[in-house]
């Protein structure tokens, strides 16, 4: 959990929520069909609840914000060219948000997804 403290009190924000903005952020991302689970329980735990940190992982060690993103993407898509834009969006999107900065990003790309054309 991350911790800042303030003159009136302190603020902390849990990685439960730094996943959730990751989420969100990764999914309006250009190429990204989907997130994918991290291991298989996590796909079988995803099949019964909906969990807004599925297919993300966060660690906080001191003052380093670490964000692992499993995801899929669009097949004909550049893989390396999605990868980089959400890890971009993703490390954006978090420190505008919460105002710390993230030391890494790591996009882990699981699965190509075609979509059924018109």
């Amino acid at each position: 959990m991350t911790k800042e403290e303030i003159p009136l009190g302190s603020i902390q924000v849990s990685p439960r929520a730094i996943a959730t903005i990751a989420h969100q952020a990764a999914l309006r991302s250009y190429g990204v069909v989907g997130l994918a689970p991290k291991n298989f329980i996590n796909g079988v735990s995803h099949a019964i609840v909906k969990e807004p940190q599925y297919g993300i992982d966060v660690s906080y060690d001191g003052g380093e914000i670490n964000i692992d993103i499993y995801i899929i993407v669009e097949y004909g898509t550049r893989i390396a060219q999605v990868a980089a834009s959400v890890k971009d969006t993703v490390r954006y999107q978090v420190e505008k948000t919460i105002g710390l900065s993230v030391s890494t990003v790591n996009v882990h790309v699981r699965g190509l997804r075609i979509s059924e054309e018109d």
